[in-house]
């Protein structure tokens, strides 16, 4: 066995065994954290034992087929575990769900156009979860609502929790695993999903919601408004994220990608006197009851479900309808468009990688357009009344030609 006390100048220099081994052309060594040779030599062969498995497992992995089972938990292995929060919650019950649907021992290279159509079929079939409070019961307690009736989920919840997870684990199967799959037309099943909408803020509707929400939340929403970050972009903004030489913020958007953007004046104004409430969040509340850990006074980092909720509370009170946090990076791309910049600066500041993803905010330059082709029929217009009111009236030269102007 290839265990042993590390030694110096001919003398121990640790009481604790490793073990050193090769396998298939590969060292491996490392501490068997044990202090007897006897235990120390159990640890290696354990090791051991494990390479080998190991390696075996790697073999078969590759040349026997895999199942449906076996590619999903591979793939959130290797992929998966390393979404951001939601997105991770959102694809694991997804996962679940498929595998399930499919049965753990589907083979993935049996997995085809019939699967993919059922499985499409029974996702669009469930309803959507409603949470409901529990309901109150006692005297004096009005009786509670009958719960609202059940709605199905929409197509783009089914594209998104059955037809991209299950594409992204069957391709990286075939691309990383050497894995064979199907031919499935992913087009074919793909539902069709309304254009999104794109929601701008207006000037009398910004500020009742402004109004509307307390004042350590509402420079998050301002932030927004100018920069066009995300939800969760704004709350995870850190003091070391800003440049105040240079004037620019890093922002870590979406996949984990970070990229910067322009400090402008508006931003900075803003940011600059928020200085010295915490030592990393740039955006914090005051907490004003105590709770748990939590004491009257403290200054804490926002969340992102505090945020959350806050915007749900408030929402009601400023008589903004149909707006969401998300629209308020709508409504920045729309105004920067509208103010004299072109889709590429809007790209720019939204990051966008495909500048066709920012053109749906080009319904800003039509309405700029449709304005100035209706300015041009309302000059003709009042050019027109104007000359038939001054023939009418009788003004000298009115309604005359050059040549009767010049014969008098």
């Amino acid at each position: 066995m290839s265990v042993y006390r590390p030694k110096k100048a001919g003398k121990f220099t640790s009481e604790i065994y490793q073990y050193d081994f090769w396998f298939d052309g590969r060292r491996f060594h490392g501490s068997t954290r044990c202090r007897s040779k006897r235990d120390a030599e159990r640890v290696e062969q354990q090791v051991r034992a494990k390479v080998e498995r190991d390696a075996l497992t790697a073999v078969e992995t590759k040349t026997a087929p895999m199942t449906i089972d076996v590619a999903a938990a591979r793939f959130w292995d290797e992929r998966g575990a390393f979404y951001s929060t939601n997105a991770r919650k959102t694809l694991d019950s997804a996962i679940a769900w498929i595998v399930t649907q499919l049965g753990r021992e589907t083979l993935i290279k049996d997995v085809g156009n019939a699967e993919v159509a059922a499985l499409v079929a029974a996702r669009r079939g469930e309803t959507k979860k409603v949470r409901r409070k529990a309901p109150r019961q006692g005297e004096g307690k009005k009786p509670a609502k009958p719960p609202p009736p059940p709605r199905l989920v929409s197509n783009a919840t089914v594209n998104r929790t059955v037809i991209e997870p299950l594409r992204a684990i069957l391709l990286r199967a075939r691309d990383a695993w050497d894995q064979p799959i199907g031919a499935i037309s992913w087009k074919a099943h793909t539902l069709p999903v309304p254009r999104e909408r794109v929601r701008e803020l207006r000037d009398e509707e910004e500020v009742r919601l402004l109004a509307a929400l307390p004042a350590e939340f509402r420079i998050v929403v301002e932030f927004a408004l100018i920069s066009g970050c995300r939800l969760k972009e704004c709350i995870g903004l850190r003091w070391d994220d800003i440049d105040w030489v240079a004037r620019t913020v890093e922002i870590r958007g979406k996949g984990g990608k970070v990229a910067k953007i322009p400090l402008s004046s508006a931003m900075r104004d803003l940011l600059f006197p928020l200085r010295g409430r915490h030592d990393e969040a740039v955006f914090t509340y005051t907490v004003q009851k105590k709770r748990g850990l939590r004491r009257a006074g403290d200054v804490r980092p926002i969340s992102y479900e505090g945020m959350k909720t806050v915007w749900r509370r408030s929402l009601p009170a400023s008589a903004v309808a149909n707006y969401r946090f998300h629209d308020n990076r709508h409504t920045a791309a729309s105004r920067l468009l509208r103010a004299g910049g072109d889709l590429k600066v809007v790209q720019t500041l939204l990051r966008h990688e495909d500048i066709t993803t920012t053109a749906k905010y080009a319904h800003v330059q039509d309405e700029d357009v449709r304005r100035a082709m209706e300015a041009v029929i309302e000059a003709k217009r009042k050019v027109r009344d104007g000359g038939e009111g001054a023939e009418g009236h009788g003004e000298p030269g009115a309604g005359s030609s050059p040549g009767s102007r010049a014969r008098g």
